[in-house]
């Protein structure tokens, strides 16, 4: 079962390639850089501005699904600069406060549109996050 998530709030997408795909209980979102979702434009020179732009993107992605950040389990960033790190860093944990996802950086030559952040996520709803039974834990 695929459902396509798709939202105004969001950025349309630039290709051929949907905004989200929900599978049951796990929502596995595209790449999202700083677009405005109104305008289709990149905003801002600053990686700031477009860290902030590209969560946004992404929250209101969750929304259209009844989600949120707290459902995220793993995210993806890639940076054209990976001096950038620390900054994205500061204002990922703003959005990340408590139980941060899994989460991987990788530095890439370049993004569409000449971004410089670009993030990708996978989240789970429902009872497969929070309610269902614990197969095995692990951690010890």
């Amino acid at each position: 079962m695929k459902k396509i998530v798709s939202t105004n709030d969001a950025p349309a997408a630039i290709g051929p390639y949907s905004q989200a795909i929900r599978s049951r209980e796990m929502l596995f979102s595209a790449g999202q850089i700083a677009l405005d979702p109104r305008t289709g434009q990149l905003v801002g020179d600053d990686i700031a501005e477009q860290t902030r732009r590209v969560l946004e993107n992404l929250s209101a992605i969750l929304r259209a699904e009844h989600l949120n950040f707290q459902h995220v389990v793993k995210t993806t960033i890639f940076l054209t600069d990976m001096n950038d790190f620390q900054a994205v860093n500061e204002i990922y944990g703003t959005y990340f406060r408590q139980n941060p996802p899994a989460r991987s950086t990788v530095g890439v030559a370049s993004l569409p549109k000449g971004a410089k952040i670009e993030i990708e996520m996978i989240a789970m709803a429902g009872e497969a996050l929070n309610g269902g039974k614990v197969v095995g834990d692990t951690s010890g």
